[in-house]
């Protein structure tokens, strides 16, 4: 048999795009290769399940059109087929009066990004919405929530079943070849052959890429972000998501509170680098993924611009009292016995040469390929619009 479509990777973006792909070309044939025993193992089963809103990202990027998009899509999908979800609301906090006038600039680039129902509020409204919470002012975004992913990827998994496709488990992509006008996918188990191929492996897309014979411009460097969650008895100190202004030089949102679809509240992330494309503990260590890392030289430029940066973020990981400290920032009163210790995850960012972490998601085609390359959060969110996206570069790529 020879597939039309085949997708590898069984996350959010992966399932998304064979659901989008099905719904554009409802008779065609879809393979999803998934190299784990279930959907969402990796970076779509271990982040914190928030619905962004869409407010940081540079408008007209891909994050911006298709966070907000992919918040919207994802709601609907969620009542109309019946996956827990909550749009609690979120609050960006300004410790101090130095910080407003960069939470002004969020809040004037939400405004672009035509982020639904966002108010800048002063100290005494942000603590009618979280009494615990501390700071000068704030953005509430009211559309922001929370939600199950790996909940949603198999909801998604069984509508492909259910329309006649394929989700194959323990499938890793080893290499793609091309003979004749057709791709052959091989994995450890046998090659599958199909008319066109989508990469959509987080974690190891650019390895993918590049056993397609795809020469992407960029490495993909694993951070991991550590947590903690709250015990039962200081979870009434958060009501919604509890986020501080986000550092405009590195693509990650900060040390924040999320309370979560299933129960609990989550603290963290912190991001320091992992010595493992899939490590999720401070101890995770492979001798090739590791040598991938530090034998690419814009590793070493990014180091150099962020160092200080890198150490304060490993003082973090090793301290607990270092990480409270930035979780009193936001809410003074949490003590470290009202913290214990949660899951780890994984985030896939695509370092450039010249030493920048890619911030935007980032996608290359061939004839018969897209590869998406850099895909870290919001891309959950984004999920459903981002499997648009590649419809469109389907239509326009392989001239369907």
């Amino acid at each position: 048999m020879v597939y039309d479509f085949t997708i590898a990777g069984a996350g959010i973006v992966g399932l998304s795009a064979a659901f989008k792909l099905t719904n554009a070309f409802p008779d065609a044939s879809v393979l999803v290769l998934e190299k784990e025993n279930r959907v969402a193992a990796h970076q779509t089963g271990h982040n914190s399940g928030v619905i962004h809103s869409g407010i940081y990202y540079q408008p007209g990027s891909y994050k911006a059109r298709n966070c907000v998009d992919g918040r919207r899509q994802i709601v609907n999908f969620c009542r109309e087929n019946g996956i827990q979800h909550d749009i609690c609301g979120k609050i960006i906090v300004a410790s101090n009066e130095e910080e407003v006038s960069k939470l002004i600039s969020i809040y004037k680039r939400g405004l672009e990004n035509d982020i639904d129902g966002i108010r800048l509020i002063d100290e005494k409204e942000m603590k009618e919405i979280e009494p615990y919470a501390r700071g000068v002012r704030a953005i509430h975004v009211p559309c922001a929530g929370i939600v199950d992913f790996p909940e949603v990827c198999k909801v998604l998994a069984q509508k492909l079943k259910d329309a006649g496709k394929s989700v194959m488990f323990e499938h890793p992509v080893q290499g793609v070849y091309q003979t004749n006008g057709v791709l052959s996918i091989q994995t450890p188990k046998t090659a599958y052959k199909t008319r066109h191929f989508i990469n959509c492996t987080g974690l190891h897309s650019d390895r993918v890429a590049r056993s397609a014979g795809v020469k992407p411009n960029i490495k993909i460097v694993p951070f991991r972000g550590e947590y903690y969650e709250l015990t039962p008895d200081a979870e009434h100190k958060v009501k919604g998501l509890i986020y501080p202004l986000p550092n405009p030089e590195f693509p990650f949102l900060g040390v924040h509170f999320t309370r979560m679809a299933k129960g609990g509240v989550e603290c963290g992330p912190n991001a320091v680098l992992a010595f493992k494309r899939e490590g999720y503990n401070k101890t995770s260590f492979d001798l090739s993924d590791t040598i991938d890392t530090l034998d690419y030289p814009g590793f070493w430029k990014m180091a150099g611009k962020h160092w200080q940066m890198g150490l304060d973020e490993v003082y973090r990981s090793f301290s607990k009292n270092g990480f409270l400290e930035k979780l009193k920032k936001l809410i003074p009163s949490i003590q470290s016995a009202e913290l214990k210790e949660s899951p780890s995850g994984v985030r896939a960012m695509a370092l450039l040469p010249n030493g920048d972490l890619l911030d935007d998601f980032y996608f290359e085609t061939t004839e018969r390929e897209i590869h998406v390359l850099n895909a870290p959060s919001p891309a959950a969110t984004a999920g459903l619009a981002i499997g648009d996206e590649i419809v469109k570069k389907a239509k326009n790529s392989f001239a369907l």
